[in-house]
């Protein structure tokens, strides 16, 4: 199928927009319900590239892999998110955070050939984490399906967002070179993001 030359842009454009509203984690008294579920993901630079992470790697396996892992990272999370509204904040969550930012960017850079199967697990593995603070960071009050609906979505959308700069990018002959470039530069911000530096 031939993909307009416009995808490409669109897709950068929207990846390079995100960071702007990553200057931190949403905080509890910015919206209820929905909104707030939704923007969470959105607050936070580690959320943000993870996510994107998920879905190039989930176009660079191809196939089955392109839905596959999207739909193990979203799964798990919602699971994940569920038991952080019950229980609140847990200790180690923003490391793993921190290291899914890390080790997806890595899994790019080195263009490894995971199993479709092995992909899920890593992906549906973090994604634990990601769901965990979502959930515990959910505001007194909001409705919690709305809340989750919300988170959802915009990770479903940041894969998204992945998964078309893969593709746009492959229709002008330089997507495998793109994605490896944006693994590395993803998994050295996990690092910094680990050390507290950003």
């Amino acid at each position: 199928m031939h993909m307009p030359r416009t995808l490409p842009c669109l897709a950068l454009a929207l990846l390079a927009l995100l960071p702007s509203v990553a200057l931190a984690h949403v905080g509890h008294d910015h919206g209820s319900g929905f909104a707030h579920g939704f923007f969470h993901p959105l607050g936070g630079l580690d959320h943000i590239l993870a996510m994107v992470a998920v879905g190039l790697l989930a176009w660079h396996l191809g196939g089955n892999a392109r839905w596959l892992v999207p739909a193990a990272f979203i799964g798990a999370m919602a699971l994940a998110g569920i038991a952080g509204m019950a229980a609140g904040e847990a200790p180690l969550v923003e490391l793993g955070i921190g290291l899914s930012v890390v080790v997806l960017g890595g899994l790019l850079a080195f263009r490894l050939q995971l199993t479709t199967v092995l992909a899920m697990a890593i992906a549906g593995g973090f994604a634990l984490f990601h769901g965990y603070a979502h959930g515990a960071e959910m505001v007194a009050g909001a409705s919690g399906l709305a809340y989750g609906l919300g988170f959802v979505l915009a990770t479903a959308l940041l894969h998204g967002v992945g998964i078309l700069a893969g593709m746009g990018l492959a229709s002008l002959g330089s997507g495998r070179h793109f994605a490896r470039a944006s693994g590395a530069a993803i998994a050295v911000a996990g690092v910094l993001i680990l050390t507290g530096v950003i």
